[in-house]
């Protein structure tokens, strides 16, 4: 039977039936890159609690291919100007601090990137408030802020989380022996709890750090190790606004050893392409809206095509060694 209208509003109803008619679209990145800037935001030396001093764990990261590195001494800025000796064209140190905070028992620690100058761990008369005001104080000097390690003592999940406003980088993992990645006891893992936050409409990105402490002595799972987390930053240049803008952009992929050759976004579908490495086997997910793996293949190179009402897709690409690499949520426009 041919479809009838009611033709006292025939212009109402031509647009309703063409705006529902669209296609769900993915949105695409406002900034580019053609580049892969290896990079860790989170770290530690002996002007806090490191066993290792700034210059020899700079040159640490330097000598193993990273192209950038954040100092994030616990409420100490330490100047990239005092170790211009190690930057070049292939590797940037970038300014930071690890704002390091508490209410009652709870540890709050947000790390502060590309800071001008030292700032001040907030404090106030609830959890919420004390991480608001830390991630506040790193927005008042137009640094960009990464909330760390929700699980560390357990202090808190996406029910504080949900009500923090202007923070758009979250640890989803961490390199320490005592962060708790996997949750526990009925707690939920930092994936998990990144999943929740994104279902609910919060649009945040997932870095990987290893919090690295310990750069003497043994590598070992006890210990707070570097080399265990870290992020490739898509941009066109070495320079520290650059990258630090791309990642609040979600440019980026977090791993703990996987490497990818290239994200591809488009109005209608999100293609990951592995770089394998030696025998290697790789898996690659697609995630969607409360953690719900839309599609899984066996392969180094996969597309989703957006087809369905979702609020994000994501991907994690998984080898056969145990390592991990998370491409951020690419986010859906409603008609």
């Amino acid at each position: 039977m041919p479809k009838t209208f009611n033709l006292a509003a025939p212009f109402l109803l031509t647009l309703s039936e063409l705006l529902y008619s669209q296609p769900y679209r993915f949105e695409l990145p406002v900034a580019r890159g053609t580049m892969w800037l290896k990079g860790n935001t989170h770290s530690h030396t002996t002007n806090s609690d490191g066993d290792t001093g700034p210059d020899t764990v700079a040159a640490w990261y330097k000598f193993h291919g990273y192209n950038f590195l954040v100092l994030s001494d616990h409420n100490v800025f330490t100047d990239p100007a005092s170790l211009a000796n190690l930057n070049d064209s292939s590797f940037l140190l970038i300014s930071g601090e690890e704002l390091t905070s508490s209410f009652q028992t709870k540890p709050v620690h947000v790390n502060a990137l590309n800071i001008p100058h030292l700032l001040e761990p907030q404090r106030d008369s609830t959890l919420l408030g004390t991480i608001q005001k830390n991630v506040d104080v790193v927005r008042s000097v137009e640094g960009v802020p990464h909330i760390n390690h929700p699980n560390f003592r357990w202090a808190f999940d996406h029910e504080v989380l949900r009500h923090v406003r202007n923070d758009r980088l979250l640890e989803i993992f961490n390199g320490h022996p005592l962060v708790h990645n996997e949750g526990g006891g009925g707690k939920l893992s930092l994936e998990e709890i990144w999943d929740k936050l994104l279902t609910e409409g919060k649009r945040i990105y997932g870095i990987a750090v290893d919090d690295a402490h310990h750069f003497k002595g043994e590598f070992a799972k006890g210990r707070s190790n570097p080399g265990r987390g870290w992020i490739c930053v898509r941009a066109d240049a070495l320079k520290a606004k650059e990258i630090i803008t791309n990642l609040e952009e979600g440019l980026f992929y977090a791993s703990t050893g996987v490497r990818l050759e290239d994200v591809r976004i488009t109005t209608q579908s999100l293609e990951v392409i592995v770089r394998p490495e030696s025998d290697f086997r790789y898996v690659i997910e697609f995630i969607g809206d409360g953690g719900q793996v839309l599609k899984r293949v066996e392969d180094t190179k996969d597309r989703f095509d957006l087809t369905q009402k979702l609020i994000y897709v994501r991907a994690r690409v998984m080898d056969s060694g145990g390592s991990v690499a998370w491409v951020q949520p690419v986010f859906v426009q409603r008609p």
